[in-house]
């Protein structure tokens, strides 16, 4: 059998959902779904703080930026004694996970036959079902790419369909980043629109916007979603306090008509795999909640 490792938590999903979970050798540090995926060994390490505040975050995040610097590290001794066929990581967001660039400069010394690095890069719901495949195709099972795609796009297009009937549609902001601001691009518009609402901040295909708290106070969305990447619910209110504590924080439309909501943006909205199909479903209910039930309040998500 192939041997895999995967250095993205949403890859290892994917590989997962392929049913390739007993080819997987290797995971990166964030790697925790499916359940029991902790038990492999850990190519990959931070070299920021990721315990520290939000704001003391992006301060140590933008410094290794600035000075040209990755801010992971991948470690070339585990990784070729792990002797992986296909290494999966990524090249879309040089902040979120170790980058293609990490994972050359990890196999630079790389003696014999060098795995083969499968890199994804995705933007739109589209790329994501596309990567479904890409990935499928690498492990050597394109037809099982073809179908869990299907599957996926057509519990997608169903939501899509029921939301679509209901009108009322709610101008959301979707919130990446708490301190600072950060509205949420890429696929995050699309599964906004698809659940039946407006994004107030990102447009599809685009990185996630930096707002200040003006921009969300001129919006006055309807509802906002905390989602922070890499945060699940309890770290997010955790963090809280700098934006609720700002001026004008309790005069919004949404906090005054209590459609403030605290979303899983670890587990589910930052990781572009098939759980997208969960998120939307988060999105659905906490928008609709007299048309949709999916059973993910208390676990997915939670009102403030």
């Amino acid at each position: 059998m192939v041997r895999v490792v995967s250095l993205l938590p949403s890859t290892t999903e994917i590989a997962c959902a392929l049913g390739f979970r007993e080819a997987l050798v290797g995971r990166s540090h964030e790697c925790d779904f499916p359940p029991g995926i902790e038990a492999l060994p850990v190519c990959t390490e931070p070299k920021i703080d990721t315990a520290a505040p939000s704001r003391a975050i992006d301060d140590q995040v933008k410094a290794f930026v600035r000075d040209g610097l990755s801010i992971y590290r991948v470690d070339p001794e585990r990784l070729r004694a792990l002797a992986p066929d296909v290494v999966l990581t990524q090249d879309q967001c040089e902040v979120c996970a170790a980058s293609l660039a990490d994972v050359e400069a990890a196999l630079r010394a790389w003696t014999g036959a060098a795995p083969r690095v499968v890199s994804l890069s995705p933007q739109t719901l589209a790329d994501v079902w596309g990567d479904l495949g890409r990935v499928a195709a690498a492990l050597g099972a394109p037809e099982r790419g073809r179908a869990l795609r299907d599957a996926l796009t057509g519990r997608v297009a169903e939501i899509g369909e029921r939301a679509a009937g209901l009108g009322g549609r709610l101008r959301v902001a979707c919130l990446e980043w708490l301190d600072p601001l950060m509205g949420a691009g890429n696929w995050m518009p699309e599964l906004v629109a698809l659940a039946g609402g407006r994004s107030a901040f990102g447009h599809p295909g685009e990185h996630s916007p930096w707002i200040a708290f003006d921009d969300l106070r001129a919006a006055d969305p309807d509802a906002i979603a905390l989602l922070p990447c890499g945060f699940d619910r309890a770290r997010t209110r955790r963090e809280l306090g700098p934006l609720v504590g700002t001026g004008g924080w309790a005069e919004l439309r949404a906090v005054r008509e209590g459609r403030v909501f605290l979303l899983d943006g670890n587990h589910y909205f930052n990781r572009p795999g098939p759980r997208l199909v969960e998120s939307l479903e988060i999105l659905a209910e906490i928008l609709h909640p007299q048309a949709f039930r999916f059973g993910h309040e208390g676990r997915g998500w939670e009102r403030l």
